[in-house]
């Protein structure tokens, strides 16, 4: 799929509008190099033989001296003892006393030997609902994921944990996957992380049969349907594992799944009455705002000093306005980096690391970055223009806050956004119906509802959680939400709405509707231009009667009598503008018509304000030290430098925070506390007392 130019500076210009420049494509998930999984062409080979290997650099952890066994493992059947084993692993593993909501059901489920599909929001402890159940039950978890990187984050957490797991990818060397595979024909392994692809090499299904599998977890299972937003045909291979394994079951997890791809994913994996556990979308953590687009970088840097050396993604569109967006925030003090498609493979892997590894606070991406990316203390997240459809932005916004600590969510559109992307995605249908790719020209209806969706999402006035949850089949208990720009009273009424809607209507037919919104809006404005004159269009009624409104808000209003259905564009490269039957009642009075003013600056005193640390000493009533917080974040960030992983897997903020406020001086006082596990208080505790001792007896 094709942008259709450049845009202009750095102000308010939308990423479609054109100054002559060079089309640029969108990356599509294929294009994104280096990211996704490619292993058919991989040969299996046989099971590498001899003794274990306790791998602990990062690939397996294995116990010495498998049994070899060739028995299948047999089936729970005391599912109540099992949960309460579960449970105990659960604390000792991880360190988390109690599960969240519906991850009881859903593991309970999951070793009765029932089908599940888990919709969880992100952040919602998906993860664990295949993690904890493979520590019980005997046998292997196969865990399918879209994203080596994706992986390799879960993976490392685990082993970091002391989980015997693994993955096998084309991302490891020969003698890695020999030993993982020797692991795993000797039943060493509990969980073994694969991509789709690998379904499809020779003698895979076999292998897996011979390792004892008992249980299949299908994880961003919405790749599996075509009504999705990221559809992949690699995921319809599942299909045949299942045929071949009737009997072993599935549990499928995602976050972003409408009732319609909830149905299609049931259907595709061949789910048997499955435990159905959809949780509450909201993520009541995030607050949401929606403005329009005047001044890109003037905007991102308020959200920016909003949250100084806190972690934010920013998404644009195109590669080119990545790297100049990165390099005008670097300039103005910001650690920030460009991620795009465009960069080789070891420049996005430096950046991936540095950004993981707290060297890094903003990466300013296309869409290329995200999946798969665990960071949990991600303050904001920007989009710098409209994304494709609501699934797409709440998975993107979702990357915020993973942490349960408050976080912000920005969009800035324009409604040159919407018909930039309308355009693109009726030239890309064309031309796969002209490729002879079946059903393109059908789905297309499908992907510019989507994209309709998301558009009366950002210029409608109902609360922003609200529609969210509304829209994945769920509902939001609460009145307001108190966590959006609607909802914090930063949209207000135009007064005299209906008259002001008049007026632009009127000019739409005075144009002889053969126009688009910005000559309009010319119009309108009485602006002086040589076009203007040229037309004719200085010597209509409407002309100049909005003079004492500023282009941005009759451009704002102009996109919100579009998105209520009043005004119609016109689709192909001239988005001209009419009325619709709807807008004519509007013009005759027939019909009431509101439309809002954003106010621009964010109010001040939003109770999702603070950082993460005040966040979770509010929340949980702790007296957190703030400088023993920050020592041990140093302490943190230096420890998982020496060990390659990302700050997060050791603790996240929330345990650190729980170790400022209670300052445990003892092994068994460290245990106790909340996000810490036998591994890791084996392996961490010791340094950690031993600074926050330090730090006791300096004060």
């Amino acid at each position: 799929m094709r942008g259709s130019g450049d845009s202009t500076d750095r102000g308010g210009a939308s990423p479609w509008e054109t100054d002559g420049g060079a089309a640029e494509p969108e990356p599509s998930a294929h294009e994104i190099a280096g990211l996704f999984e490619d292993e058919a062409s991989q040969s299996a080979g046989p099971a590498a033989a001899g003794s274990a290997r306790d791998y602990d650099d990062g690939w397996f952890i294995a116990d010495a001296g498998g049994t070899g066994a060739t028995a299948p493992p047999e089936a729970i059947e005391d599912v109540d003892a099992a949960m309460e084993e579960l449970l105990h692993r659960v604390d000792e593993t991880w360190g988390f006393p109690a599960l969240r909501p519906y991850q009881d059901e859903a593991m309970r489920a999951s070793l009765e030997g029932r089908d599940v599909l888990v919709i969880l929001p992100t952040g919602g402890g998906k993860s664990l609902c295949y993690q904890a159940p493979a520590l019980v039950r005997p046998g292997l978890t196969l865990v399918i994921s879209p994203l080596i990187a994706l992986m390799k984050d879960q993976l490392d957490g685990l082993l970091a944990n002391g989980v015997r797991a693994a993955m096998l990818s084309s991302a490891l060397a020969d003698d890695e996957r020999s030993a993982v595979r020797g692991a795993l024909n000797r039943r060493e392994l509990d969980i073994l992380f694969v991509s789709p692809e690998r379904l499809a090499v020779d003698g895979f299904h076999g292998e897996l049969e011979r390792a004892g599998l008992t249980s299949i977890a299908v994880d961003e299972a919405h790749c599996i349907s075509h009504w999705g937003h990221d559809f992949r045909p690699e995921y319809r291979q599942i299909g045949e594992l299942r045929a071949r394994c009737p009997e072993v079951p599935i549990i499928a997890l995602t976050a972003t799944a409408t009732p319609r791809v909830r149905g299609d994913i049931e259907e595709e994996l061949g789910l048997k009455d499955p435990v159905r556990v959809v949780g509450d979308f909201d993520r009541a953590n995030l607050t949401y705002r929606v403005v329009p687009r005047l001044d890109l970088f003037d905007q991102v840097m308020e959200v920016v000093r909003r949250h100084p050396d806190e972690a934010g993604i920013v998404y644009c569109i195109r590669r080119k306005d990545t790297e100049k967006l990165a390099r005008e925030m670097a300039r103005a003090g910001v650690r920030a980096m460009p991620y795009h498609a465009g960069l080789d493979s070891s420049e996005r892997a430096r950046i991936q690391e540095a950004f993981l590894g707290e060297g890094l606070d903003v990466v300013v991406a296309t869409v290329a970055f995200g999946m798969g990316i665990d960071r949990p203390d991600v303050r904001f997240v920007v989009h710098a223009s409209l994304p494709k459809g609501v699934e797409q932005y709440s998975q993107e916004t979702g990357r915020a806050g993973r942490d349960g600590l408050p976080a912000e969510c920005l969009m800035l559109y324009s409604g040159s956004d919407f018909q930039g992307w309308k355009g693109i995605m009726e030239r890309s249908a064309q031309e796969a119906e002209m490729e002879g790719v079946e059903g393109a020209m059908d789905e297309l209806g499908g992907i510019l509802d989507r994209l309709g969706e998301l558009w009366n999402f950002a210029n409608g006035g109902l609360c922003r959680h609200r529609f969210l949850v509304e829209y994945f089949g769920g509902e939001l208990k609460a009145g307001e939400c108190g966590a959006c720009d609607v909802c914090l009273g930063e949209l207000r009424k135009v007064d005299d709405s209906q008259r002001v809607a008049q007026m632009i209507l009127s000019c739409v037919v005075r144009c002889d509707q053969r126009y688009g919104a910005a000559h309009v809006t010319e119009v309108l404005r009485g602006a002086d231009t040589q076009r203007v004159r040229q037309k004719g269009h200085d010597q209509l009624t409407t002309y100049g009667i909005m003079r004492d409104n500023a282009s941005s808000e009759i451009r704002a209003w102009v996109d919100q009598l579009v998105a209520q259905g009043h005004i119609g564009v016109a689709s192909g490269n001239y988005p001209t503008l009419h009325l619709t039957a709807s807008g004519v009642e509007v013009m005759r009075g027939d019909k009431e018509v509101t439309l809002l003013v954003p106010r621009i600056q964010a109010k001040k005193g939003s109770r999702r304000r603070g950082s993460s640390v005040e966040a979770v000493a509010s929340e949980e009533a702790l007296d957190v030290d703030a400088s023993l917080f920050e020592a041990l974040r140093k302490l943190r960030r230096s420890l998982a430098s020496e060990r390659g992983v990302p700050p997060y897997i050791l603790f996240n903020d929330r345990t650190l925070a729980h170790m400022a406020a209670h300052k445990p001086r003892d092994p068994e006082a460290f245990l106790a506390l909340k996000g810490v596990g036998e591994k890791k208080a084996a392996d961490l505790g010791p340094v950690f007392l031993a600074a926050i001792a330090e730090h006791e007896d300096g004060t």
